[in-house]
């Protein structure tokens, strides 16, 4: 067994956040590491880690996507291995699920027509609304040769212009392809020329390049928007119900993309008609919810939260000959590291109880977790830690980073230093604080179900080895998760809640906590 070697507590606390005392606290381990370990530990087996992630991201279930029957079937299995495990229903009627209807808001293609120059075009085929917006205008198309000329009168008119090249700044260094990073900057920076000129619709020919992007632009844009009623709001300052969907004239200026090959009958000025119709409709989604009742009678009514998602992205795009989005990392990973923690603390309670949720729709903003944040199954205040993993089996085998461990983002010194202690008993691995920092491009603190306990001040972390070249592509596949890493990980969680769930102390929330962004 690898020894953990300690560091100097001053050191550690700058590069983690944490005062020194308490990071001298959870550097202090490695001679008190087999006693603090339970016996249940033993329960977390990369055996069924495997097997889990392999049943969880198989081709049956077809990418899981939110709102649809196959994060349906997806759902009922995590029911049924909670069963199988031992764990109490804590959902509605003596279930696991908590249901909750998601309201989606897209483009009809039913109800909308767009034609150019006589030629019917096909929506999201040669034809893409590149937002929910509803538009009725018809008259010839005004070409602007150069989107960058803003001395043009366009106000009331269809205007269609060639997407500039975008800056390499503005290529956002995320996770996504490349095609699809260039294809989003091309269409941001040109739209960003005609916003608030009062165009009545903006047609963008795409380049090459944004070509090469254009399958997978159309499928993002025709899901539409999603949102949940009487929930946790977005953002910080945003409101807990649904904004009405927009009318004709009250949005922002429509804007389309259409394939490079049309530039030549476009510039030819056209006459083009356009008739786009929205459709909103509701769509079941649920959240599974389980728990081990703890053992100790004063404790027992405050509750540990362990997280994850079940949804993922469904099928799509075909890359490499598939269309269906796993999701193995993303998250069949943690669901399966929380039904090992699940074993361990049926087979050993802690003295506080245990809640194991899986958050329906993530992946069409936190949709679950906003919801049951607003309705928890039992009283928010009595929830005292949320223990959330996003992706946590790639990436290099001693790294992984602890979200929510620094500020701003950090909300209780007390729950990261048991984290800390944690995984210097079991992982031991070496923590990237890079991605937690708010000025990190990717926003990944945001992203994730921890979010809307942390902006109820629960004390709140986020575990992760963080995105890869297969993030949200068909590649994130059970064989490509690294099953002893996971291991680790998976030990690592169990133990934290662990720490939490038998400390004589609930975590307090840091003094004058304010998440920011």
């Amino acid at each position: 067994m690898r020894t953990w070697h300690s560091i100097d507590s001053i050191l550690f606390s700058a590069l983690i956040g944490l005062p020194a005392p308490l990071a001298a606290q959870a550097a202090k381990t490695s001679t008190t590491r087999h006693s603090e370990i339970p016996a249940a530990y033993s329960a977390i087996r990369e055996a069924d880690l495997r097997h889990d992630v392999g049943e969880m991201a198989s081709p049956g279930m077809r990418g899981r996507e939110g709102g649809t029957i196959d994060e349906m079937r997806a759902s009922i299995w995590v029911a049924e291995q909670y069963r199988k495990i031992g764990l109490k229903p804590m959902g509605e009627d003596g279930t696991y699920f908590q249901w909750f209807d998601m309201t989606r808001t897209r483009v009809s293609v039913t109800a909308s027509k767009a034609s150019i120059g006589g030629q019917a075009m096909t929506l999201f085929g040669d034809f893409i609304p590149l937002g929910v917006v509803p538009a009725e205008a018809s008259g010839p198309v005004l070409w602007v040769a150069d989107a960058t000329d803003t001395t043009t009168d366009i106000k009331g008119r269809i205007v269609a212009t060639p997407l500039l090249e975008p800056t390499p700044g503005s290529i956002r260094q995320n996770s996504y392809t490349f095609a699809s990073r260039y294809a989003d900057a091309a269409i941001n920076t040109t739209a960003s020329r005609f916003a608030r000129r009062g165009a009545s619709a903006v047609i963008f020919v795409a380049t090459p390049a944004v070509d090469s992007a254009f399958e997978v632009v159309a499928s993002a844009r025709s899901r539409g928007a999603y949102d949940v009623d009487n929930a946790v709001p977005r953002a910080a300052n945003g409101s807990t119900r649904i904004a009405p969907p927009p009318t004709l004239g009250t949005g922002p200026t429509p804007t389309y993309l259409v394939h490079a090959s049309m530039r030549e009958t476009l510039e030819r000025q056209p006459q083009a008609e356009l008739s786009i119709r929205l459709e909103r409709f509701t769509t079941p989604s649920v959240n599974v919810i389980g728990v081990v009742r703890g053992s100790d009678p004063k404790l027992r009514d405050e509750y540990v939260l362990f997280s994850s998602h079940q949804d993922a992205n469904g099928v799509r795009v075909t890359l490499e000959g598939d269309s269906v989005h796993a999701g193995a990392d993303d998250n069949a990973s943690v669901t399966a590291a929380d039904l090992a923690a699940a074993r361990a603390f049926v087979k050993q309670p802690g003295k506080r109880s245990v809640l194991f949720i899986n958050q329906g729709s993530e992946e069409r903003g936190l949709i679950g977790s906003r919801y049951h944040a607003a309705h928890p199954a039992v009283p928010l205040q009595q929830i005292v830690a949320v223990l959330n993993g996003d992706m946590i089996g790639r990436n290099n085998p001693d790294s992984a980073a602890l979200l929510g461990s620094q500020p701003p983002h950090r909300n209780s010194s007390d729950l990261v230093a048991m984290a800390l202690k944690a995984n210097a008993l079991t992982g031991k691995f070496k923590l990237d604080t890079i991605w937690d920092r708010p000025t990190h491009p990717e926003g990944w603190y945001f992203r994730s179900d921890h979010l809307p306990y942390a902006r109820m001040n629960v004390p709140a972390l986020m575990y992760s080895t963080n995105l890869h070249d297969d993030y949200h592509t068909p590649r994130d596949n059970p064989a490509r998760i690294d099953y002893p890493k996971l291991t680790r990980m998976a030990q690592w969680i169990y133990l934290t809640g662990w720490f939490v769930a038998n400390a004589p102390e609930r975590p307090k929330v840091d003094p004058g906590f304010k998440l920011e962004r």
